[in-house]
């Protein structure tokens, strides 16, 4: 059975948190979820990042804190260069790293409602997130376990400052789930996450959450507010609008790599969604590319 994987964390005796440099071998890692707060920077990749029910395409300098028992994943672009250089920067750490009390000061109250906004995944942009990232890169290779916490609470003090964010699964469909309905959803997201683009099967997501077919489809719908084809269909719909921008690949083979076995039904899904046809929304897309060159030149 694919779960959404529960991943155990523990920092050295010398620290109270973890930053870490991954390679292209973390970017292999499944639906997962931890205990710990975490901030991610993508030093260089692109692809989907997945964090709770959202799902977007990322690239590098992408910057998100994810809170407690969020799943999460980034999934690489299948492209050589892509996974020859991918690498990454985390910090992960648990709200009483620095004792229970600790952030509840008043001159920390707005790093504690950034720690409240990151159940849904906040994702930061602008001059915030080319500062944060300046600030991680220098944090890797800092030797001084001290300058590296002060560091941290610079890192945090800089975001909670921020009006540069974006809040990702907003209705916060599965931060703030009880544990044990977190057990039965997460998995379910797990098999999508895996299978989207593949034959995705009604009865296998209504065993993994151990339901019958109809009433996994009414548990799912009051869950996400949306019906369980309808997130399968987004899905796969977000992952062709990144083939048609990204590549040159003929309609019919994004039609069928996002998913979709029938390309008259990609069609008719593709202009229900973006309200264009999939060629006119690549023929916008580079007209508006070219035009922004003309712009910049």
């Amino acid at each position: 059975m694919i779960k959404a994987s529960y991943e155990v964390l523990q920092p050295t005796n010398t620290q109270s948190f973890l930053v870490r440099k991954f390679d292209k071998l973390a970017f292999d890692a499944p639906y997962h979820f931890h205990e710990e707060y975490e901030l991610t920077c993508i030093i260089s990749g692109t692809g989907k990042r997945y964090v709770g029910s959202h799902m977007e395409d990322f690239a590098s300098g992408d910057l998100v804190l994810l809170g407690s028992n969020l799943p999460h994943c980034w999934k690489l672009e299948p492209n050589e260069t892509v996974l020859r250089e991918a690498s990454a920067v985390v910090i992960q750490f648990n709200d009483a790293f620095l004792g229970e009390e600790f952030f509840n000061k008043f001159e920390l109250q707005l790093i504690k409602k950034l720690f409240q906004q990151s159940g849904c995944g906040v994702s930061f942009y602008g001059e915030t997130r080319a500062e944060v990232n300046k600030l991680l890169l220098s944090l890797v290779e800092e030797k001084s376990n001290f300058r590296m916490l002060i560091g941290l609470l610079e890192i945090l003090h800089r975001m909670a400052s921020s009006e540069e964010y974006v809040l990702l699964d907003q209705n916060r469909i599965i931060g703030e789930r009880s544990n044990t309905e977190r057990e039965r959803i997460n998995p379910v997201f797990a098999y999508l996450v895996e299978n989207f683009r593949k034959h995705v099967s009604l009865d296998k997501a209504a065993g993994i959450a151990n339901m019958t077919p109809n009433a996994f489809c009414k548990y799912f719908k009051k869950v996400t507010r949306k019906t369980f084809m309808e997130t399968i269909i987004e899905y796969r719909l977000n992952y062709a609008i990144q083939q048609l921008v990204q590549t040159d690949k003929p309609i019919s083979e994004i039609s069928y790599e996002s998913g979709f076995g029938d390309v008259s039904h990609f069609y008719k899904m593709f202009k229900a969604k973006m309200n264009l046809s999939p060629l006119n929304y690549r023929k916008r897309f580079m007209r508006n590319l070219a035009g922004d060159k003309k712009l910049s030149a």
